[in-house]
C-alpha cells in the first residue's frame, strides 16, 4: 500500500470518527436537555435515565477524542445544533432519543467495517463495542415506547 493510500483512508477514518464524536457531543446535550424537561410522577427514574446516557455519550466522545488525536488528528471544536421542536412530552423526547441512537448505530456499523477493511483491530473492537452498546440503546428505547399488549 503506497504512502498517498495510507494518507486517504488514515482521512477517511478521521473524517468519520470525528462524525461520530459530533453526534455524541450532541447526545449530551441532547440527554442532559431531556432531562431537565420531564415532568411529572415519573420523573425520576426517566431523568436518571436520560442523565445516564448523556454520562455514556461524554464517556463515548472522550474515547473518539482520544482516538482522533492518537491517528493525527483533531476533534472538532463546533457543536453540533440539536433541534428542539419544543415538544417535551416523555413519547416524543423518546422518538427523538431513539433516532439519535439509531443514527449512532449505522454510524458505528460504517467504522466497523473501514477498520475491518483497514485490518486494525483495535479500532474495529472499539467500534464492535459501541455497536453493541447502542443497539442495546436501541432495543431499550424501543421497549420503553410501546405499550403492553390490549392498552
Amino acid at each position: 500500500m503506497s504512502t498517498n493510500e495510507k494518507s486517504y483512508q488514515n482521512k477517511q477514518v478521521l473524517q468519520l470518527l470525528d462524525s461520530i464524536y459530533q453526534l455524541e457531543v450532541a447526545g449530551i446535550n441532547q440527554y442532559l436537555h431531556f432531562s431537565f424537561m420531564i415532568m411529572g410522577y415519573n420523573r425520576i427514574p426517566i431523568q436518571k435515565w436520560f442523565r445516564d446516557n448523556a454520562s455514556e455519550s461524554m464517556a463515548h466522545a472522550t474515547l473518539l477524542g482520544e482516538k482522533i488525536t492518537s491517528l493525527g488528528g483533531h476533534p472538532t471544536l463546533v457543536a453540533p445544533k440539536v433541534v428542539e421542536n419544543n415538544d417535551h412530552s416523555i413519547l416524543q423526547l423518546l422518538n427523538e432519543s431513539l433516532k439519535h441512537e439509531e443514527q449512532a448505530v449505522a454510524l458505528y456499523k460504517e467504522l466497523t467495517a473501514v477498520a475491518t477493511e483497514l485490518g486494525d483491530i483495535a479500532l474495529e473492537e472499539m467500534a464492535r463495542d459501541f455497536v453493541r452498546s447502542e443497539v442495546e440503546h436501541v432495543d431499550e428505547v424501543r421497549k420503553m415506547i410501546r405499550t403492553p399488549e390490549g392498552k
